[in-house]
């Protein structure tokens, strides 16, 4: 009988650590609207990496999940376009960031809005990839750091729509286009 409820009370703890170890390092979160079509839809259920971000950096271009800023409800889904130290501007139709121009094959329609040239100071510059139909950093606000959650990482639903989630590398864009 000493034996059953070691192997219970093992069981347990195994289960206890498995599970707080998955609450530390995944999330999964629900796509709300369509600020972020055509890349996700509204009610498309995502797999987020919350451990990444403590081996580096957000990058650009990475698929971010965060507390947006102000008082808000829920949590938004963005693309980060610029980094802290970075300089970003919205004009006809085309997004630069520090003074090259991005090629964003993933966005619905290109952006009706201009932003003038601006740096972004300790914080990330994120927009949704439907340009003209995101509450977004366009908007006036930028996300801090402490506010992200991680990088989205799995499309889980529908299963269509099944499998890694596509996070664009604007840093080699960026620095190819900044050697020419």
């Amino acid at each position: 009988m000493k034996t059953f409820f070691r192997e219970i009370l093992l069981t347990l703890i195994l289960a206890a650590v498995v599970f707080f170890l998955l609450q530390a390092t995944v999330q999964t979160c629900v796509v709300v609207g369509a600020s972020m079509e055509p890349s996700f839809h509204n009610g498309q259920r995502l797999l987020v990496n919350k451990a990444v971000y403590y081996l580096h950096e957000p990058e650009r271009g990475d698929v971010i999940v965060f507390q947006p800023v102000e008082n808000r409800r829920g949590d938004y889904i963005k693309r980060i376009i610029a980094l802290p130290g970075d300089t970003v501007a919205v004009k006809k139709g085309v997004v630069y960031v520090n003074g090259s121009q991005l090629d964003e094959s993933y966005i619905k329609n290109p952006p009706s809005y201009t932003i003038e040239q601006q740096k972004i100071l300790d914080n990330y510059f994120v927009l949704g990839d439907n340009r003209n139909n995101s509450d977004d950093s366009h908007n006036g606000w930028v996300v801090p750091r402490q506010n992200i959650i991680g990088k989205a990482w799995l499309s889980l639903w529908p299963p269509d729509k099944w499998g890694p989630v596509a996070n664009y590398p604007l840093q080699e864009q960026l620095a190819g286009a900044m050697s020419k």
